[in-house]
């Protein structure tokens, strides 16, 4: 078991080489020149370049023997930039949620195996839910865990099921690995989550992902809805707000330098 781990660490190792090797250059690399500079073998090296540009991390020059950073490793440092940005303007956004449907809202990200609200507006009501910046909740009984956790891809999600231990934290939480994985296809149709009393009794959550470019979840929008309030019409206005919210906060994927204008329609 050590030896695999020792393994697995080296290889990791090097593609983190790899990676700062050919970000010091414009021109590229040429395959030995990598070889002779990492100290890695040119029977192991092959491979991992094959790899690394059948995956768009890396990108083989004209001639065929040199090498470069590729777009897919950029797009990620720009999402990852970008995400950023997002959690800090999140509250923008989120006004202009709250003013539209009268309810909490948050935005929330990941934190290991769990989501973190990181930014949050308090709805006008005297009956309201108090979602503060730091709370952190299960993927699997919030309506914004589960909405990221929808669009991750199939090997993430295997991944997750391996690791989750569930824990029935009110009587209406999911506990079965096939109940979430209908919800979870469900949710890749229609693109809205709910959390109906599962993290917290008497309060529905309602949440809607953030995309990246890629396709890639980087938070989610939500709405904590006392559930004595929660009808078919809020239900409908609180979908309409999110999807727009989301969407407003994927423009910055495609306008990175501005934000786009919080107005009251």
């Amino acid at each position: 078991m050590a030896t695999e781990k020792n393994a697995q660490v080296k290889s990791a190792d090097r593609v983190l080489d790899l990676f700062e090797l050919l970000s010091r250059s414009s021109r590229g690399i040429s395959h030995s020149d990598i070889a002779d500079r990492l100290g890695i073998p040119k029977s192991s090296l092959s491979p991992l370049l094959r790899n690394m540009v059948s995956r768009g991390y890396v990108i083989a020059g004209a001639d065929g023997r040199s090498y470069q950073l590729g777009p897919q490793l950029l797009q990620l440092v720009r999402a990852g930039r970008i995400a950023i940005d997002l959690a800090k303007e999140a509250e923008i956004f989120l006004q202009h949620a709250t003013r539209e449907v009268a309810e909490s809202s948050a935005f929330n990200q990941f934190q290991g195996d769990q989501l973190e609200v990181v930014a949050t507006v308090l709805g006008p009501h005297r009956l309201v839910t108090h979602m503060k910046v730091g709370d952190v909740a299960p993927l699997y009984v919030t309506s914004g865990g589960k909405a990221m956790l929808a669009l991750m891809p199939d090997e993430f999600q295997k991944e997750y099921f391996r690791r989750v231990r569930f824990q029935a934290w009110t009587e209406s939480t999911i506990v079965r690995r096939a109940d979430l994985e209908k919800q979870l296809a469900e949710i890749r149709q229609t693109g809205i989550a709910y959390s109906l009393e599962e993290w917290t009794p008497g309060i529905v959550g309602v949440g809607v992902a953030v995309v990246g470019p890629d396709q890639w979840p980087v938070g989610a929008v939500n709405f904590a809805i006392p559930a004595a309030r929660f009808d078919e019409a809020l239900r409908q206005r609180a979908e309409r707000a999110l999807r727009r919210c989301a969407a407003d906060m994927q423009r910055l994927f495609s306008d990175s330098d501005s934000l786009p204008a919080s107005t009251d329609e």
